[in-house]
């Protein structure tokens, strides 16, 4: 399987440029932020979201100004929820270094999100990419209503298959889905093009959760399983299914471990041990590559292209990934 850095050749111009633009959005007169969006910019991720949104774009018509600030947008506004992801979870650490509540507090790293959501308007606004933020800003909703049905159900553990699918859809896969959405619409294609990357960005947001909740359980072996969703409480596919498949004792007994010793790392394994001899990572398995397939379909349904097959490598890189 190509390398991240491979599968980004035929776009990594403009992904240049998009980094010293996106850099340039985050600037501030005060320089308290501009500190720290500097901080938080030297610690940016692998910049998958900017890849679907150019890709999308070059599949759609090709990738131009608007396809710059789609992207732009896209990063300010998760960026702004990552910061106060942390600040919600209490959260020490973000891709390895300090979070921005870690190393200024609180108040400062509610502050710079906000910040960092007022960028993202203005960006829009300023050159009427009202498109662009219709698009972004619907998914930002549906990330905050997807956290908060989460915690409403982590609440009870009644977490069932359908509204497990229904969180992800709108936690992760809302923003990969406007992500593919911005590039089409920055491309100036047809309303039904638009939507047609729309969902297969969804589709691939889905098939990514997935992977990442079976990354969780140890999945095929590649070091020791994190348990980190278990000791969160958090009900992902693999147990649900295996909670389905238990007989009642068995499930009060794993429900009841979960909810009360989820500290207790033993117990945590004894949890992963359950799943795994239940079957669940295979399930989950199957799920993940029946959502990759919907979004193939729908892929193939535009013009073979480079960008086509890079976004088809993409696909297979976040599906296929080690960790």
């Amino acid at each position: 399987m190509p390398s991240l850095d491979e599968i980004r050749k035929p776009i990594a111009s403009e992904l240049d440029v998009f980094e010293s633009k996106f850099k340039d959005s985050m600037r501030s007169s005060v320089p308290l932020l501009d500190r720290i969006t500097h901080y938080i910019y030297k610690r940016k991720g692998k910049q998958m979201r900017p890849m679907f949104v150019f890709f999308s774009a070059q599949v759609c018509g090709g990738i131009n100004e608007s396809t710059h600030r789609g992207a732009a947008l896209v990063e300010l506004l998760h960026t702004a929820t990552l910061v106060h992801d942390d600040v919600v979870d209490d959260a020490w650490e973000r891709r390895g270094f300090f979070s921005v509540n870690a190393v200024w507090k609180n108040k400062i790293a509610v502050l710079v999100g906000d910040f960092l959501l007022a960028k993202g308007l203005l960006l829009s606004l300023q050159h009427d990419d009202f498109r662009l933020l219709k698009i972004v800003s619907n998914a930002v909703q549906q990330m905050s209503e997807g956290e908060l049905l989460q915690i409403e159900k982590v609440r009870r553990l009644d977490i069932v298959e359908d509204v497990y699918y229904e969180i992800i859809r709108q936690k992760t896969a809302s923003l990969i889905a406007s992500c593919c959405a911005c590039g089409a619409a920055s491309a100036q294609t047809s309303d039904e093009n638009i939507e047609n990357m729309r969902l297969f960005g969804e589709y691939i947001g889905m098939a990514f959760q997935i992977k990442d909740d079976l990354l969780d359980f140890g999945y095929e072996d590649i070091g020791k399983p994190r348990g980190i969703d278990i000791k969160e409480k958090k009900i992902t596919l693999p147990l649900i299914f295996a909670l389905n498949h238990a007989d009642r004792s068995e499930r009060r007994k794993i429900i009841n471990l979960v909810k009360n010793h989820s500290e207790e790392q033993d117990r945590v394994d004894e949890v992963v041990a359950f799943v795994r001899e239940k079957g669940g990572l295979e399930y989950a398995e199957e799920k993940m590559f029946e959502y990759q397939r919907r979004a193939f379909e729908i892929l193939y349904r535009f013009p073979e292209s480079e960008s086509r097959h890079s976004l088809e490598e993409l696909v297979k890189f976040t599906t296929e990934r080690k960790r």
